[in-house]
């Protein structure tokens, strides 16, 4: 079945989830993907994005830290492994590491991911980079590289003018070309329009991204977006399922904000096309954890990858 953008907007809502349903099974089953990630570099971004509790540009109360060492990045991803969660992502403040953290992070993945258990996987989230620190990172054992695009190029300079969308995609596309797996979605409730969100799926279309994280925007005090209110609970589910119809074969992640967004209505989320969350806290948020999501899901007929 065939539906435009504006039949996603308008059209009754139990008629696309219906259909988004439908596809999320024909191609995932009755499986939900959990992901968590380390925030292995927090604070004191210098790009001025309007949204984001990290930015050096805003006061906000976001816990500010450097370059996390060895040792506590290896404890807070087993961690992880040991609570069930396979798909970890180490995660870093600002537009890019510099030579030197890139080399710390390099060798910390090569100490920590070598004890890594059967089957779990690693995803580096370290903003733009070169194809020579693409490969270092994919050769130190990383798996899956993840840089949000945010939104569609022409309203992107609404919410950052420190740097360019452009560059955003030409990082996905150097890892893409390399042979990476790419992780790549946006961020939602920032005023964009309908069009704006359906001009970012079909970029990751396009790109053939294997998993698209849907964020919606819980407003952080000290922001310039402060003031924006949350999406309405259909809204937010429409888009979810703009993304499962328009990428039918990607792994579509819900991730921040869904706590506020969706609460006890989470399940809705897998009508709506969703066969993969990110569990646990946010970088700046709080989030659900993994017991609570596991339980949620089993509760719902489903199961999660690794169980």
């Amino acid at each position: 079945m065939q539906f435009t953008l504006t039949d996603i907007e308008h059209a009754p809502l139990e008629e696309l989830l219906c259909e988004s349903e439908r596809v999320r099974k024909a191609t995932f089953g009755n499986k939900i993907d959990l992901c968590a990630i380390v925030n292995i570099k927090s604070g004191r971004c210098a790009m001025n994005c309007r949204f984001c509790a990290q930015s050096v540009h805003y006061s906000t109360q976001t816990e500010v830290y450097p370059l996390r060492k060895t040792e506590e990045l290896g404890e807070a991803t087993r961690m992880l492994w040991k609570r069930g969660i396979s798909r970890v992502g180490w995660v870093a403040s600002g537009c890019g590491p510099t030579k030197t953290e890139l080399n710390a992070i390099v060798e910390s993945a090569e100490q920590v991911l070598n004890d890594s258990p059967v089957g779990s996987l690693c995803c580096a989230s370290l903003g733009q980079l070169d194809s020579d620190s693409l490969l270092r990172l994919k050769k130190a054992g990383f798996k899956r590289y993840h840089h949000n695009l945010e939104t569609s190029e022409q309203f992107y300079p609404q919410i950052c003018t420190s740097q360019h969308w452009r560059d955003r995609l030409a990082t996905l596309e150097r890892a893409k070309g390399l042979g990476w797996k790419v992780c790549s979605g946006g961020l939602f409730g920032l005023g964009e329009t309908w069009n704006d969100r359906f001009q970012l799926a079909l970029v990751l279309q396009t790109l053939q991204v294997d998993s698209i994280p849907l964020n919606f925007y819980n407003a952080i005090p000290g922001t310039p977006f402060a003031h924006h209110g949350l999406l309405h609970f259909e809204e937010a589910l429409r888009i979810v399922i703009l993304f499962r119809l328009t990428l039918p074969n990607a792994a579509i992640r819900i991730c921040g904000g869904r706590p506020k967004i969706f609460a006890d209505n989470s399940p809705m989320l897998f009508r709506a096309g969703a066969d993969a969350l990110m569990t646990g806290n946010y970088l700046t948020t709080t989030g659900i954890s993994p017991e609570q999501d596991r339980k949620m899901i089993h509760e719902n007929g489903l199961q999660t990858v690794n169980s």
